[in-house]
């Protein structure tokens, strides 16, 4: 592939975020109705290939029992204040009344309370008692200490979820998390990430993991460019995940790797680039944060906005501005892409042609970068 010469002693590859590419339609075309938007991993089937992201903004039990129940797979934050506090409505309420010159000091000081046991078998039985599927997340730091706990409360898919995780984590002041073993002793199927290269996301397929999250520093609550000047671009990271499931299919002889894009996709069309751009499903937050029922409040912020040490996020303000299902089954009540995220991808589909989610894959993109300043509409 082509490099750019940034200067004499260092060149870099081109890399495409999802307003840079455009789908272009096909010579087909049919009825939405005729879609198939349905997704499984391993023994689990859904309607929708959505996956609601662990943060505290996005998910409780009760919205991620009712994301469930609207087609979609809710992961429940287990290092988040549901775990941390028997009741955290206030510390919600209280993150979302803040002064943002004083929130990420005081969100540190309310996530230093310690991690219950206890808590997370209480948020996920009673998320197994309404019929759900039970998907929690921890972070590789926390995932040695609360494994157990998490299997013996009956999870059915463990998330491991980093802002980046690696296959190699080399540390000479504690033993790492050897992901190839703790994936092959697990009864259940895990979905690990971020990753945001070919190789990185090769190596976290050969652990044995069911699917492997794909996305670095690009969410709306990250400032992870900012802070340590990493980023990679979603388009070009979905695509080279994707062939290296590819890959990963042929060396190992026919094991497919679920492809989950995570971060970036504020508004359905980029949901539909994910797709177009190999992804098998995608997790969102927050789009979902800006549900009137998300536990944010009309705010949103992940793990990274309380980081002790070196905070690489922060609390953004998305508006509360749909209920839930209107968010993801509609009726839009608006032309932003913010609200009938099913429809939306539905429309696409049709549009261009195809039926399956595996097919639309194939879609023809074109590298259009979209710049709102220059669209001029004809009367």
């Amino acid at each position: 592939m082509t490099e750019i010469e940034i200067g004499r002693g260092k060149r870099g590859r081109r890399a495409y975020s999802f307003d840079d590419i455009a789908i272009v339609p096909s010579r087909r075309t049919r009825d939405p109705e005729e879609v198939s938007i349905s997704w499984q991993i391993d023994a689990y089937q859904f309607d929708l290939p959505f996956l609601a992201a662990p943060m505290d903004s996005v998910m409780s039990p009760n919205t991620a029992i009712a994301f469930g129940r609207l087609g979609g797979l809710g992961v429940l934050d287990l290092e988040g204040l549901w775990t941390r506090y028997e009741d955290p409505t206030t510390q919600l309420a209280e993150i979302a009344s803040l002064d943002a010159t004083a929130v990420t000091g005081r969100m540190q000081e309310l996530y230093a309370e310690p991690i219950k046991p206890e808590l997370i078998t209480a948020r996920l039985t009673q998320m197994r008692e309404a019929g759900a599927t039970v998907a929690g997340a921890l972070s590789p730091q926390r995932t040695q200490e609360h494994w157990r706990t998490v299997v013996d409360a009956g999870v059915d898919l463990f998330v491991i979820r980093g802002t980046t995780v690696s296959a190699e984590h080399v540390s000479s002041h504690v033993e790492p998390l050897n992901l190839k073993r703790f994936i092959y002793e697990l009864d259940v199927p895990v979905i690990v990430g971020g990753a945001g290269t070919y190789t990185a996301a090769l190596h976290l397929m050969r652990t044995g993991a069911a699917g492997v999250l794909v996305g670095f520093g690009g969410g709306a609550a990250h400032t992870t460019r900012q802070t340590l000047g990493i980023q990679t671009p979603m388009a070009t990271a979905i695509a080279d995940v994707a062939a290296a499931r590819r890959d990963y299919l042929d060396e190992s002889g026919g094991r497919y790797v679920h492809v989950i894009a995570d971060g970036g996709m504020g508004r359905s069309g980029d949901v539909v680039k994910a797709i177009a751009c190999g992804s098998d499903a995608v997790m969102i937050g927050a789009a979902l944060a800006r549900a009137v029922e998300a536990p944010g409040r009309g705010f949103h912020w992940g793990p990274e906005a309380h980081h002790t040490e070196l905070p690489r996020g922060e609390r953004v303000q998305v508006g509360a501005l749909a209920p839930l299902e209107e968010i993801l089954h509609g009726p839009g009540r608006s032309a932003d892409g913010m609200t009938n995220f099913v429809g939306a991808l539905r429309r696409a589909m049709a549009t261009t042609g195809y039926s399956e989610l595996k097919e639309f894959q194939r879609v023809e993109v074109v590298v259009s970068p979209y710049s709102p300043g220059l669209i001029h509409h004809v009367p």
